[in-house]
Formats: structure tokens, C-alpha cells, sequence
């Protein structure tokens, strides 16, 4: 088979696919019609035809994302596609959502006591739908008293945010430099106190006062609670 003829059928391939193609797969799709191709060729096909769209100034190319590869409009366009998906991003996810998920991305993996730390509220209502979504995912559980489940990101985060790894996250100091220097649309005043908790959270867990604190939390919790339970027996006494 001439090289013209694979790449047809590998873009053919990637583009009729409702998610993305691994390299690996695509060989394996073309193994079962006879066609012998290693996984580096495949790469290369991709590549040039790549190279191809660009030359043509086509307004769309074939990205790598999650691992496999999918069709996608040029990063130039972004700002255009954006904007009509803006009211419909908004309507998918609330902005508690959108915060709470924010703080997993950064901080996984990550408890939901440790998520209640940073919010201030509880969260369960809200993690439980991310999960839904397949946004997020248990990785496990800590090792730490009670062994609480961690979450995690999923691939279908990546894929809709247009990631090929959590790499790809903007890093916390960039985004702040951008804060502190230009006024964005859509960012709001609790946005940007959100991001500055994960900005400070971020130092004190490198000078490991993050713990600490949430220790001191949850045992204002315990007794609390311990408290609560003493007075009702006190109660039950005097009925």
C-alpha cells in the first residue's frame, strides 16, 4: 500500500471515531484488514498529515490528547470557538463545580476533607456529580486515620479541557502573574480568592504548615461533636 492510501485511511479513521484513536489501536484496526504498519509509521502518517493541513491553512489539525489522537480547530481559533461555547460550559457545571473540580486538579490526590478545608463547605453534593460526569474518579484510599478515599481526575477531564496531560495545567505562579496583570473576561472576584487559597495552600504544604492546620480542624470537629454527644446524655439524665 502506497503512503498516500495509509494516510487516507488513518485520517479517515481518526475522523469518523467518537473519541480518541491511540496509535496502538489504529494498528490494530489496520491488522485486521491486512495491512502491516508498526506504530511509528503510523506517527509519521500523522505527522505529515498534519503538514499537509498546514500548508493548506486548514482551520483545523489532528492533536494529540489523552494518550490518542483527535481532530481539533487550530489553537488560533480558540478565542472564536470559546465564546460560543461559553453558555453551555456554564449551564454543564455550576460555579461550585467548576471550583471544586479546579481545586482536585491541582491538589490530587486529594480527600474530600481536604477539598471541605479549602472550600469552607461541605461538598459531597458536588463531588458526587463530578463523578457522574466521569470529570473525576477514586484513585484509593490515604493513609491516613479512617483511610478517607482519594480522587482524582479522568481522562475525559483531559479530553474536555483539551489536555494530553495534567502537565498541560497552566502552573499556579503563571496564572497569577496573569491575574495580577490583566483583567480577564468571565473571571470573577471569587475566582481569583479561589485561586489565591490554592496559591497559599501550595506554599504551606512546601513548608508543611498545610497538615497541621487541617489536623487542628478536624479535631476541633472531633470534640465538637464529642461535646454534642456529652451534652445530650446530660439531657437524657435529667428526663
Amino acid at each position: 500500500m502506497n503512503e498516500r492510501n495509509l494516510r487516507n485511511i488513518i485520517e479517515a479513521l481518526i475522523f469518523a471515531s467518537d473519541e480518541e484513536l491511540t496509535a496502538e489501536q489504529i494498528k490494530n484496526i489496520l491488522y485486521s484488514c491486512s495491512i502491516y504498519v508498526s506504530v511509528k509509521e503510523i506517527e509519521e502518517c500523522i505527522n505529515k498529515i498534519n503538514e499537509e493541513y498546514e500548508r493548506n491553512g486548514n482551520a483545523f489539525e489532528i492533536i494529540k490528547i489523552a494518550g490518542g489522537y483527535q481532530y481539533a480547530t487550530r489553537k488560533e481559533y480558540a478565542e472564536f470557538i470559546s465564546k460560543m461555547k461559553i453558555e453551555s460550559q456554564r449551564k454543564k457545571l455550576s460555579q461550585s463545580a467548576l471550583e471544586t473540580l479546579a481545586i482536585i486538579a491541582y491538589k490530587q490526590p486529594i480527600t474530600r476533607s481536604e477539598i471541605e478545608f479549602i472550600r469552607g463547605v461541605n461538598v459531597d453534593y458536588i463531588v458526587n456529580s463530578l463523578l457522574e460526569k466521569d470529570l473525576i474518579m477514586i484513585k484509593g484510599r490515604a493513609n491516613s486515620p479512617g483511610r478517607p478515599i482519594i480522587y482524582g481526575t479522568t481522562d475525559n477531564f483531559l479530553k474536555t479541557l483539551g489536555l494530553n496531560s495534567l502537565d498541560d495545567l497552566p502552573k499556579l505562579k503563571e496564572i497569577n502573574e496573569i491575574l495580577k496583570n490583566e483583567k480577564i473576561e468571565g473571571i470573577k472576584e471569587e475566582d481569583i480568592e479561589l485561586f489565591n487559597s490554592l496559591n497559599n495552600i501550595e506554599k504551606e504544604k512546601s513548608e508543611g504548615l498545610f497538615n497541621n492546620k487541617k489536623e487542628v480542624k478536624d479535631k476541633d470537629k472531633s470534640d465538637t461533636a464529642t461535646t454534642n454527644i456529652h451534652m445530650n446524655d446530660e439531657s437524657n439524665e435529667q428526663q
